[in-house]
């Protein structure tokens, strides 16, 4: 609220003394307020009354002395440079700590003789409209010095005006032009006895508003400056911004937060992390219930992994130097004897050469195959003195394959191993065919074998016994083949008849249908055999190796070593046939396994039919649930739902295996609590 200056009062109005620079406003004793009025002080009192009420409103008379300041002001007037003191109350003003003595400031405040004279007396007129000057009607009584200091001595009773009601706040707005004030009512006449009546208090105003301040510099009021509107907006500082949500949610809804405890802490988590917990849940629930269940698994269970033939154990009879193996097929090894290191195969390596034609150009039992002509390298290999091979060979000459095989098994022609392996590559070398002799190897795990030739006359061509009853039981499932090895000679057309090397074994009356002989001075005598042994009906066969036999010199290209091989493997054969029997493994309805379900569910499987292996006393056999189609997640008792197989290979014995009770749907906890 902007201040009058006194240059601004009216051009009529009567010009005050000026108060010294240090002048201070005059307060109250305390308790003047609780003072009775003297006897003839009404007089004195009814006389200010109307200055004191246009002093409330903001206006005084110039003549009334050192004006009284408003109860309701408690700010410091900014342009004059006062300072409210706060009141008492009784309503006078407390003294602040440093300020002059009353009675000082009191006879600084006397004017002179001649100034009080000077002046009218009486109360001031109503102010005049704007334009006009005031005018002092004299109250026809001069004051004396004594009545003056009475005036200024506070001892008539402060009206204290409420202050309006509150209004909203709005927008600071500029401070409006002063107005000028208002000329108070025509006092009443004085009445000597009655006491001052009060004047009735102002009518609370529609809005607020900043009352004219008279000029002069004696005038001390001040107004009410608020400190902060109700309605500022609030800055928050970057530490109360990272506040828990309630509490932001809060102080945007005007609604102050609770004081934390743990009790409203642990209900405010609950509602927040509550319903994403039950979202999780049902998410969880979800992929649980829907996602797709484990396939049923077949396990043996308390069932031992291996049957052993019942008997005493067999003792085979193994050569004492070199390496040797036998296998019943279908039931697994029978036994080996020496160290399994790669030594030179001599012979026994056109197996091989045999095994890869047949494979790429496969015959029936019966078949005698594509033609294949005579090359003259064929010839030329034929006159050689240092190896077997078929001798008498003319350069065109065609041949059936089925007898090119012949010649190459029985008789064991060098020269025509070499031949099939140009036929198959279409090559004027071996090279690219040794490549996939040893590819094949590789293929059946012939981990320790190396092939540098299709004959196995190099010296570098060498294997196990071990390994080479791999290729000899992958071999003897060719019908074609079988039926080759097991002649003890044969009559080939365009050339005569043939004679098998292996004749001693094979006329024995031992049931031995092949496989190949081999021997020269590096390796030795070899020799792959193939022996049957009828067992509860069925013919099983027996397949054996023994290499690196050395008969003592002298023994040319290893003919003797040859003799002894073969003396060798027929001792052992004998004892194998005559070892190999028959036993009950698995009886009908005997607990085999179980089907388990993935989810903890397991249910027994059964045998249907008694399970028989074939082997020799001692021998363990491998027992193994055969790797069929998937099973079903539910099913009825008696369902077959695999086979029970015992020993390896494709000669194995198998029976069909079926579920002792019903197999039931996983259970809704299953699903859920599953991993």
């Amino acid at each position: 609220m902007a201040d009058r200056s006194p240059d601004t009062l009216d051009q009529n109005s009567e010009p005050r003394e000026p108060r010294e620079p240090s002048e201070k406003k005059a307060s109250p004793p305390k308790g003047a307020a609780e003072k009775q009025p003297e006897p003839g002080a009404a007089d004195r009192a009814a006389a200010p009354e109307p200055a004191a009420a246009a002093g409330l409103s903001g206006a005084k008379s110039p003549a009334s002395g050192p004006s009284k300041v408003s109860p309701t002001s408690a700010v410091p007037d900014k342009a004059a440079g006062t300072v409210d003191r706060p009141r008492t109350a009784a309503g006078g003003a407390a003294e602040a700590p440093g300020t002059p003595k009353r009675e000082d400031r009191e006879a600084a405040r006397k004017p002179s003789a001649a100034t009080q004279s000077s002046k009218p007396s009486g109360n001031t007129g109503s102010p005049k409209p704007s334009g006009e000057a005031e005018s002092s009607k004299p109250s026809g009584k001069p004051e004396s010095p004594d009545s003056t200091q009475e005036l200024i001595t506070p001892t008539v009773t402060l009206r204290i005006i409420p202050p309006a009601a509150p209004t909203p706040a709005a927008k600071p707005t500029p401070a409006a032009k002063p107005t000028a004030p208002a000329k108070p009512a025509a006092p009443a006449a004085p009445s000597p006895k009655a006491p001052p009546s009060p004047a009735p208090a102002p009518s609370p105003a529609p809005a607020p508003k900043t009352p004219d301040r008279p000029a002069g510099p004696d005038v001390d009021t001040s107004e009410f400056v608020a400190l902060k509107p109700a309605d500022a907006p609030r800055v928050q500082s970057a530490e109360q911004d990272v506040r828990p949500p309630l509490d932001l949610l809060a102080q945007l809804t005007n609604t102050p937060a609770p004081p934390p405890s743990p009790a409203r802490t642990l209900v405010r988590r609950l509602k927040i992390w509550t319903p994403l917990v039950v979202l999780l849940g049902l998410v969880f629930l979800s992929v649980q219930m829907f996602r797709p269940l484990p396939d049923p698994a077949l396990d043996l269970g308390e069932t031992p992994p291996t049957f052993t033939v019942g008997g005493d154990s067999l003792t085979i009879p193994w050569p004492e130097q070199g390496q040797a193996a036998v296998t019943v097929v279908g039931s697994g090894s029978v036994g080996t004897s020496g160290e399994q290191k790669p030594v030179p195969t001599a012979s026994i390596a056109k197996i091989m050469t045999a095994y890869v034609i047949l494979r790429e150009h496969p015959l029936k039992k019966d078949e005698k195959g594509p033609l294949i002509e005579v090359d003259a390298q064929t010839v030329e290999d034929g006159k050689s003195e240092d190896e077997s091979r078929i001798e008498g060979l003319e350069e065109g000459q065609t041949f059936s394959q089925q007898d090119m095989l012949k010649m190459l098994m029985i008789p064991s022609g060098n020269n025509i191993g070499r031949l099939l392996a140009r036929w198959d590559t279409g090559s004027q070398d071996e090279t690219a065919f040794v490549t996939k002799m040893n590819d094949a190897a590789k293929a059946l795990g012939m981990k320790n074998t190396t092939y540098t030739d299709p004959s196995g006359l190099d010296k570098e061509t060498v294997s196990t016994a071990v390994d080479q009853l791999k290729l000899a039981e992958a071999v003897m499932e060719f019908d074609a083949f079988r039926a080759i090895v097991a002649l003890p000679n044969a009559d080939i057309p365009g050339h005569g008849r043939i004679y098998n090397n292996n004749d001693r074994l094979i006329m024995a009356g031992l049931s031995v249908r092949g496989i190949k002989t081999g021997s020269n001075t590096p390796a030795g005598g070899t020799l792959s055999w193939a022996a049957y042994k009828t067992v509860d009906g069925e013919d099983r066969l027996i397949l054996g190796t023994m290499m690196d036999q050395h008969a003592p010199a002298p023994d040319p290209n290893g003919a003797n070593s040859l003799v002894l091989v073969q003396d060798n493997s027929k001792k052992v054969i004998e004892a194998v046939r005559t070892a190999l029997t028959s036993a009950v493994a698995i009886s009908e309805g005997q607990v085999v396994g179980y089907v388990d379900n993935g989810l903890g569910g397991r249910t027994a499987v059964v045998a249907t039919e008694d399970l028989t292996a074939v082997g020799v006393p001692g021998q363990k056999l491998k027992l193994s649930f055969s790797d069929g189609g998937t099973i079903s997640l539910t099913a009825k008792a008696g369902t077959v739902v695999s086979e029970l197989t015992v020993g390896t290979g494709p000669g194995a014995r198998k029976i069909p295996v079926a579920l002792k009770a019903d197999l039931p749907e996983p259970s809704f906890g299953a699903k859920l609590t599953r991993l």
